[in-house]
């Protein structure tokens, strides 16, 4: 387009000038060797361009036989590299497909058109083409090759990384990891491997220099960047605090991994944990009460009920108190409130708590509890097997989980896999748990409304000797029923009652068949019997 452009314009100009010139004629005159020669200045001008294009003509014609040969050799040579080019192309995509037998013949192909040493992907296709065929060593030294030349450095330290990592060579691996991350830090793969290693090792300051000389290249990859830099803070810091050196910059740690996200619990735990240290109990309560606004979690509540040495039982149900106001009508909460109400005695209280958090959200810790507010209050064996009961049939509580596995506290790397920032907070997976119905009734008011009834306490005195047990109904036997002559029916007794525990008329005995037995011959014999006025009666 531009040479198009450029030979209008001469073209343009041309015309320009014989059109100037014909509109001022002239005549130009030439004497050489005593010759005369005249003409126009239009003549002259045309023979002037004329002679000039016929050079430059000639010019051309002699560049292109001059240089014919060589630009024939490079027509071929253009040509034969672009069926290489082809051959590579259609090889590796048969390696990515998986087939051996066209991988292997278009290696040949590309070898026979292609100079090995101009074009370093002939080496990855044949790297690739070995591994399909299951020639792990030669696939080896290939990449060995390759990450000796500077262009294929990385491409090199990555198929050796990946066959150390298929033969369990971790400490090889890392190495060429960090071999690949020392020249190219943006490599995801390299630079993941090494922070891995880091955070197993609990390196955390080359961890955190690591990921600062990571760039991330979309919002999505720097969001991930700085989750990874909450995470290995939240650790550095929880180092710091267990080891008791530097609680300060434990502190600091934690607060620098809270301004990334103000809700991380494991950091917000961390930072309180440091201000009570310190003494600041205002600014560890801050922190706690923001976390319980946001989640409720039990390890919040726990610190935050604890936060303050020497509290009386009373004085830490108050503080649970003041959780249910910041996050009211939540199972967490409830909870919380009800295991401070049964450490203060206010077994009323714990018990409603504890039932409502079980209502909504059935787990096994709820009825536990509720099993040890039995245990407090009344004592009940009963009652304290129908919680057990039901906590054996619930959900399991939520837990700090990780590849199957769960932890009492947040740990910043898995112990089976030791990848970075695997623990979740989360409910672990019960083999016992089926799937839940639509409409089904709520498992915590059915097991409400099935909790027998508090035991009547056994009022006989205690040097009295142990009476074997009887119901406490009088039913007439059909076999025993006897008659006496002459005297008076005896009364039924009825069991002993302990004046401190008085039972309502709901409550009062009944008879556990319902009445007198049907039997025709027992009927006529009790009728006689009371005919004669003598009757006998046991207890059933």
């Amino acid at each position: 387009m531009t040479r198009l452009l450029f030979f209008v314009l001469i073209v343009l100009a041309l015309g320009a000038g014989f059109a100037w010139l014909a509109d001022r004629p002239g005549e130009l005159s030439i004497i050489w060797q005593g010759q005369r020669i005249a003409m126009s200045l239009m003549v002259a001008a045309t023979i002037a361009v004329s002679v000039i294009a016929a050079i430059l003509l000639c010019w051309w014609v002699l560049r292109v036989v001059l240089t014919s040969p060589y630009a024939l050799q490079r027509h071929f040579r253009a040509r034969k590299r672009d069926r290489g080019y082809q051959a590579l192309s259609t090889g590796l995509i048969a390696a990515g497909a998986g087939d051996a037998a066209s991988a292997r013949k278009m290696l040949a192909r590309t070898k026979g058109l292609i100079n090995a040493d101009q074009e370093p992907l002939v080496h990855l296709l044949e790297a690739q083409a070995a591994l399909i065929e299951g020639h792990h060593d030669d696939a080896r030294r290939k990449f060995e090759l390759m990450s000796d030349d500077p262009e294929t450095r990385e491409l090199g330290l990555r198929g050796l990384y990946l066959e150390a990592r298929r033969l369990g060579a971790t400490e090889a691996a890392r190495q060429y990891a960090e071999r690949a991350a020392e020249n190219a830090p943006q490599l995801p793969w390299a630079a993941d491997a090494v922070l891995e290693h880091r955070s197993q090792t609990g390196e955390w300051d080359h961890a955190l220099k690591l990921l600062d000389q990571h760039k991330a290249a979309s919002p999505e990859e720097r969001k991930q960047l700085d989750r990874r830099k909450m995470v290995i803070l939240t650790a550095r810091a929880g180092a710091k605090l267990e080891s008791e050196t530097d609680p300060k910059g434990a502190r600091d740690d934690a607060q620098a991994a809270l301004k990334i996200d103000e809700t991380f619990i494991p950091a917000g735990l961390i930072a309180a944990k440091a201000y009570l240290r310190e003494g600041n109990l205002r600014k560890a309560s801050h922190i706690l009460e923001r976390l319980w606004k946001a989640t409720p979690h039990p390890d919040v509540a726990r610190l935050f009920i604890h936060s303050r040495a020497g509290d009386s039982a009373l004085d830490r149900f108050k503080r649970a108190q003041k959780l249910e106001a910041l996050h009211p009508n939540n199972a967490e909460t409830l909870f919380a409130v009800a295991q401070a109400a049964l450490d203060a005695r206010e077994f009323a209280v714990a018990r409603a708590k504890a039932e409502a958090a079980a209502r909504l959200a059935p787990s096994e810790r709820a009825y536990l509890l509720l099993a040890d507010i039995e245990d407090a209050e009344t004592g009940d064996q009963g009652r304290i097997r129908h919680w057990m009961n039901q906590a054996l049939k619930a959900p399991r509580d939520p837990a700090w989980t990780a590849d199957g596995i769960t932890s009492p506290e947040w740990l910043p790397v898995s112990p089976v896999t030791g990848k970075l920032d695997a623990f979740e907070w989360k409910t672990p997976v019960s083999e016992w748990q089926g799937p839940v119905e639509e409409g089904a009734a709520n498992p915590a008011e059915e097991a409400i409304r099935t909790l027998p009834p508090v035991a009547i306490p056994d009022s006989r005195p205690k040097d009295r000797p142990a009476e074997p047990e009887k119901p406490a109904t009088l039913v007439p036997d059909p076999i025993e029923v006897r008659r006496t002559a002459g005297s008076e029916p005896e009364a039924p007794a009825t069991p002993a009652k302990s004046p401190a525990s008085p039972v309502s008329p709901q409550d009062e005995p009944k008879p556990f068949f319902g009445g007198l037995p049907d039997d025709p011959g027992v009927k006529n014999e009790s009728h006689r019997a009371s005919s004669n006025g003598s009757s006998s009666f046991r207890l059933f």
